[in-house]
C-alpha cells in the first residue's frame, strides 16, 4: 500500500500550551498505525509547512498557527485531502466555535463575543452575568493566561484590559456553569468516544447519560467540520450537559493508546474513497 502518501503536520509547540509532550505522543502514534497499514508518513512542522514543503495531496494534521489553517484550506480547495479540515480547525478558533454551536441549538453557556477595549460592565449586568470565564476568541490558545475565571464585572473589566494590552482584540465570555467537570475524546464516524470526569469522588452527586453526551459531541464535530476531536462539558445538578469547551485534535492523553488505531482506520476509510473520486 506505500502508493498512500501522507504529509503529517505536527503541532507548532506555541499552541500546544502544557501539552507539547501529549500532542506528539498521539500524532506519532497514529503515524506509526498508519505506517503499519502500509502507508508511507512523512512528518513536517508547521513551519515547513507553511514554508511551501509539502508535496503530498494528502494531508494529516494537527495545526492551529493560523498562516498553516490558511494554508490548509487552500490545499483543501485545490482537492487535496486535508484531515482535519482547514475550516474545521478554523471554525474551533473560540468565537466562530461559540457561534456555530450556538446557532446549531447545541447546548452552551450564554456568551457575550466582545471586543477586548471595551467597556463590558453594562452588557454583562443587563444579561444577568456575574462569575463568567474570559477567553480568546481570535485565534487558538497560546498560553495558559488566555482563558480567565473571574467573579463579577469589575474583574471581567480588568482582565479584558490585559488582554488588551497583549495585543488580543477579540474575546468571548462564557457564563459558569456550576456542576461536574466531564472531558471526552472521539474519532467521528466511529465507535470511539471515551468521557469520564476528572473531579469526581465517591461522594459526586454527578451521573450523566454518556449515550446523550456522545450524541451531542458528534453532532458538535458534524456542524463543525471536524473528524478527530475532544473538549469539556459540564453536567450541571439536574443533569443537563452543556459543552464548554470544543478541540480540533486534543492530545487524548488518558486513552491515546486505545484511540490511535481508530484515528488511522477513519483516515485511513477517507483516503480510500478520496481516492476513489
Amino acid at each position: 500500500m506505500a502508493e498512500i502518501k501522507i504529509a503529517g503536520i505536527m503541532r507548532a509547540g506555541a499552541y500546544s500550551p502544557n501539552h507539547i509532550g501529549n500532542d506528539a505522543a498521539i500524532f506519532n502514534l497514529v503515524a506509526d498505525q498508519l505506517r503499519k497499514r502500509g502507508c508511507e508518513v512523512n512528518v513536517y512542522s508547521e513551519e515547513q509547512f507553511i514554508a511551501g514543503a509539502v508535496d503530498e495531496h494528502i494531508i494529516v494534521n494537527m495545526c492551529r498557527e493560523p498562516r498553516s489553517i490558511s494554508e490548509l484550506q487552500r490545499r483543501e480547495d485545490a482537492g487535496d485531502l486535508v484531515l482535519n479540515s482547514g475550516y474545521g480547525i478554523e471554525n474551533c478558533v473560540r468565537e466562530r466555535m461559540c457561534r456555530i454551536l450556538m446557532g446549531s441549538n447545541l447546548s452552551y453557556p450564554q456568551t457575550l463575543v466582545v471586543n477586548t477595549n471595551e467597556g463590558v460592565r453594562d452588557r454583562l449586568g443587563a444579561a444577568g452575568i456575574e462569575r463568567c470565564w474570559i477567553k480568546r476568541a481570535d485565534e487558538h490558545t497560546r498560553h495558559k493566561e488566555d482563558v480567565s475565571y473571574v467573579r463579577h464585572a469589575e474583574e471581567a473589566q480588568e482582565v479584558l484590559q490585559e488582554y488588551f494590552l497583549r495585543g488580543i482584540s477579540r474575546a468571548v465570555i462564557n457564563r459558569h456553569l456550576d456542576g461536574e467537570l466531564v472531558k471526552f475524546y472521539g474519532v467521528l464516524g466511529t465507535d470511539f468516544f471515551h468521557c469520564f470526569a476528572p473531579n469526581a469522588s465517591e461522594n459526586s452527586r454527578s451521573g450523566f447519560d454518556a449515550g446523550s453526551l456522545r450524541s451531542m459531541c458528534e453532532s458538535a464535530a458534524d456542524v463543525l467540520g471536524v473528524v478527530v476531536y475532544g473538549g469539556d462539558c459540564v453536567v450541571e445538578a439536574d443533569g443537563t450537559l452543556s459543552i464548554i469547551d470544543f478541540d480540533d485534535w486534543p492530545s487524548f492523553a488518558p486513552c491515546r493508546a486505545e484511540a490511535a488505531p481508530y484515528i488511522a482506520r477513519e483516515i485511513l476509510r477517507r483516503i480510500k474513497k478520496f481516492q476513489k473520486k
